[in-house]
């Protein structure tokens, strides 16, 4: 029993002494203009506040949370198919994965999915 509370005492030493050590290691030797200005999308905040914000850029993004958020949609279709009838759950997964393709479609359609302007 003394063994183990030593073990224990030893164990939460060493860890105590690793993160003061991680703490000093990994302090900012100097400070760097560009490293304390805030990082704005790309654009210098220091500069002109008002330079056109690439549409295009705002589509890309828009496309990748909208399919982003579907995945988690789909996770628990993928649950419920114990739960409930087959049919139902078919028809279920087939309307929403329709919906999917119809946007992708559309954003083909659109060339939004086009990476050069």
């Amino acid at each position: 029993m003394i063994l183990m509370m030593n073990i224990l005492i030893l164990i939460l030493i060493i860890s105590n002494m690793m993160m003061l050590l991680s703490i000093f290691l990994s302090k900012k030797s100097f400070m760097d203009r560009e490293k304390c200005s805030p990082f704005e999308c790309g654009f210098d905040p220091k500069s002109m506040a008002r330079i056109p914000f690439s549409l295009h850029f705002f589509l890309i993004t828009m496309i990748f949370l909208i399919f982003d958020v579907e995945i988690a949609l789909i996770f628990p279709i993928i649950l419920t198919f114990k739960l409930v009838n087959f049919l139902t759950w078919m028809k279920i997964s087939f309307f929403f994965i329709v919906i999917l393709l119809l946007g992708l479609y559309h954003e083909w359609n659109q060339n939004m999915l086009n990476w050069t302007n």
